[in-house]
């Protein structure tokens, strides 16, 4: 008598792709929100081209404490180990604007 065997269907997560969309591919609702957001903020800044830097220097100003969240996490931070610790690096970027 001679056994049958079955072979088994792969699984998501057994190194095989499963359903859904590939890894790296933006979530469709959140690529739509995020679009939505940075054409609002463009809109409140006064329209193109420099709407949305337009908007984003009020609030610096209008609410500093959350503007500086979003700063911190966007800014490059160079962090180095040495013999002697831990040296931070922190860039601060300034841009001036001429007053008509």
């Amino acid at each position: 008598m001679q056994v049958k065997e079955t072979v088994k269907n792969p699984r998501p997560g057994d190194g095989t792709p499963g359903p859904g969309r590939p890894k790296g591919v933006p979530n469709k609702t959140t690529a739509l929100l995020k679009d939505a957001v940075l054409k609002a903020a463009e809109t409140a800044g006064g329209g193109e081209p420099d709407g949305l830097v337009n908007y984003l220097i009020v609030q610096a100003k209008q609410n500093p404490a959350p503007f500086m969240t979003l700063l911190g996490k966007v800014l490059p931070t160079q962090v180095s180990g040495e013999d002697e610790g831990i040296c931070v690096t922190i860039r601060q970027i300034v841009e001036h604007h001429d007053k008509d």
